[in-house]
């Protein structure tokens, strides 16, 4: 199992709205609106590093709202 955090900003205004549509993608465990650099973290559980991949690429990146995204593996 591979586990990672992806962090995304969002549109203005968009957070809650993006926030409850990767809360229902595949392999995302937890998502949560923070405050800080990024608006949304997300934490992603995924059999291999390449379910992590399509779940951020063809998952959180193609929600309306969604722009910068970046994502973290866990090493430990």
């Amino acid at each position: 199992m591979i586990r990672a955090y992806t962090t995304i900003i969002t549109g203005a205004g968009t957070s809650e709205d993006v926030v409850d549509e990767i809360r229902d993608l595949p392999n995302v465990a937890e998502a949560h609106v923070v405050a800080g650099d990024f608006d949304i973290i997300a934490e992603i559980e995924a059999e291999d590093v390449h379910g992590v991949q399509d779940t951020v690429a063809m998952g959180i990146r193609s929600l309306d709202g969604v722009g910068t995204t970046r994502t973290y593996i866990q090493l430990d």
